[in-house]
Formats: C-alpha cells, structure tokens, sequence
C-alpha cells in the first residue's frame, strides 16, 4: 500500500475539517440547530485546532516509512482517531440525527479506519512479489 497517497489524503480532509471548524464555527452550528454559545463556538475552534494540527503531523510524515514498526505512533494515532470519530458518526447515523453528512462522514472515517488498520499490521515492504 502507498502510505503516501493515505497520509496525503487524510492530511487533506482533516485539515478541511479543521479550516471549516476553527474559521465556521457559528455557521456549523446553525446548519445543526445548535444554539450558538460562545462555550460551544470555543469547542468547536479547539476541536478545529487539534484537527488542523493532526493534518500537519500526517502531511509532514507523509514521506517516512509506515506500517509494522515503522512510525507506528503516528499509524496507531490515525487509526484509534478515525475508528474512534467512525464509530460516533455510526452512531449518530443510525440515531435520529442521522443525515446525509453524517452518513457520508460516518463511510469516510470508516474507510480511513481500515486503510490505517492495514498499514498499522502490515509489514511496509511486504507486497506480492515478497510472498512469491
């Protein structure tokens, strides 16, 4: 697996996370029918910084060796975060509040979950040719 195209990705979207909740927090709060509190405007702000710093930690590592020992912090971080934030937004989907953004969310995180699951208990040079 090219653990460059996943850290690349994930990097991407969840620095589009971040962007959108640390700059919208009032709007993202309005398209859920959330009351717009300060405390709940600063949660979201905080929760888009630790995003906005979790893209930068993957988009900085996307270059280094990853899989069985290899960068495994940052493997096992990725992969308890997206199970984690995967299993709330099922959650959430199959609850009332389940709408399409939730669904789509919920399928994303899910499949991050398993990319990094993969690359956390795979040997990174074990390919085809290796078994052969």
């Amino acid at each position: 697996m090219n653990t460059k195209i996943l850290m690349s990705a994930s990097a991407i979207v969840l620095g589009a996370i971040g962007i959108l909740l640390s700059f919208f927090p009032d709007e993202i709060l309005e398209y859920t029918g959330a009351s717009s509190v300060s405390f709940f405007q600063l949660i979201l702000q905080l929760l888009g910084a630790g995003y906005l710093g979790f893209a930068m930690l993957n988009w900085m590592a996307r270059g280094n060796l990853i899989g069985g020992i290899y960068s495994r912090p940052i493997a096992i971080g990725n992969l308890m975060h997206f199970i984690v934030a995967g299993l709330a937004l099922l959650k959430t989907a199959y609850g009332s509040q389940g709408t399409t953004v939730v669904w789509v969310a919920a399928a994303l995180f899910l499949v991050f979950a398993v990319l990094f699951a993969m690359v956390t208990f795979r040997h990174p040079l074990q390919s085809k040719e290796a078994v052969a």
